[in-house]
């Protein structure tokens, strides 16, 4: 009897079983693609920016006319450019998705999974933030020296350790050549632990839209999953092919556009869209130590809904109450990001001390509405039984009086 490659051979054996034959949940649905969307954009963004590497200067005096080079004399380098920084724009999409959806059908209770997911998370941010500042052009230079200032909050070492950054006493050449290294390096720390969070998610299981024990209903992963995620991925490609050809740069800032003028400060500086709602975060609190503790624990707080009560279903699928309340958390996200574009003025100011507020009272109330709940319905179900004339024996069979 001849056996199938995937079953014979070691190698692809321990693919099928991470891939091909999988199991899978029958009910899960599109929110589950963009597991897989995250990892191809990984794959352009590596792949791109090693290109572009090839060209750019990291240089205080050269960077911004390299990348004037590889857009404009580099054959098809204009292209490479715009997958990478749109390309950039479509991971915080598809990853904002991905927690939004672990958010809200508690994928945070696959403990190490949810933890490595996090540290991606973070990661991901940084290598954004030090790609950001490689155009060296002025959102890129001041944006720089507004965040690495942030550094300079933390007591006792705080200037010491952002000069360290810097390379010297403001964001110079020694700050850039940094920068350029790590963003260089990075990303491969970053497909390293999406190896990890995929062994973890593999080794428990997906969880489920219902949030039950599903382990008599799965199915392969192959063919009834790998062609939904392949649609996903093309529509995703497709509208990242759309964005670069027809509007390349409408995520990007018009003051990316002079070069740096350590001399001018912007009018009005801001991150990218993907950061604005800590950056709001940042500036709702007049101290500001007390604004990068915010800032920091806008992020930091994901670590810790590993360790929430647990309720008696897993995800909101059978909790209204919490189902508007998850979509209120986030309408304060998106307010909050909004709010960020917007100058430091009223009624901005005000908007976004209440969406800072909203956004981080969801942690600790979600899990107490969804117990309150639980409590709710066990009442009823209780006094239902009781009013009805039913009794439960010691042996769990129910006999009417």
């Amino acid at each position: 009897m001849k056996y199938s490659p995937r079953h014979s051979n070691p190698i692809l054996r321990l693919a099928a079983g991470s891939f091909y034959d999988l199991p899978c949940p029958i009910n899960i649905s599109m929110w589950w693609n963009f597991g897989s969307m995250l990892g191809v954009v990984l794959v352009i963004q590596i792949l791109s920016g090693v290109i572009m590497a090839c060209h750019y200067t990291p240089h205080e005096g050269l960077a911004f006319a390299s990348v004037v080079h590889i857009m404009h004399d580099v054959h098809q380098g204009w292209l490479f450019r715009s997958v990478h920084s749109n390309g950039a724009t479509f991971f915080f999409f598809c990853i904002y998705a991905h927690i939004g959806r672990g958010l809200y059908y508690h994928s945070f209770f696959l403990e190490k999974t949810w933890m490595v997911g996090v540290t991606m998370y973070l990661l991901l941010m940084a290598i954004a933030f030090l790609g950001y500042v490689l155009p060296w052009g002025q959102m890129s230079y001041w944006g720089a020296t507004v965040i690495t200032n942030l550094f300079s909050a933390i007591p006792y070492i705080g200037q010491a350790l952002t000069n360290w950054i810097w390379g010297g006493f403001t964001v110079c050449d020694a700050t850039l050549k940094r920068f350029y290294v790590l963003h260089m390096y990075m990303p491969f720390v970053l497909a390293g632990l999406a190896g990890v969070h995929l062994f973890y998610l593999h080794d428990t299981g997906s969880n489920n839209p219902l949030g039950v024990d599903d382990s008599a209903d799965l199915v392969p992963f192959h063919p009834y999953f790998s062609h939904k995620d392949f649609l996903g991925i093309l529509i995703m490609v497709g509208l990242l092919i759309q964005v670069v050809f027809l509007e390349p740069d409408v995520f990007g800032s018009p003051e990316n556009f002079i070069p740096a003028n350590p001399y001018k400060t912007p009018l009005h500086i801001q991150p990218e869209w993907y950061f604005l709602f800590a950056y709001t975060i940042l500036r709702s609190i007049p101290n500001k130590g007390g604004g990068v503790a915010a800032l920091a624990g806008s992020v930091m707080i994901l670590y810790l809904l590993p360790f929430r009560m647990k309720c008696f279903h897993s995800g909101l699928a059978f909790y209204p109450i919490s189902q508007v309340y998850y979509w209120s958390f986030v309408s304060s996200f998106l307010m909050l990001t909004f709010i960020g574009m917007r100058p430091v003025q009223e009624p901005y100011v005000f908007m976004g001390q209440v969406g800072s507020v909203m956004y981080f009272m969801y942690y600790p109330l979600h899990g107490y509405l969804e117990r309150g709940w639980d409590t709710l319905l066990s009442y009823i179900q209780f006094s239902g039984a009781v009013s009805g004339g039913v009794n439960t024996d010691y042996d769990g069979f129910q006999y009417v009086n």
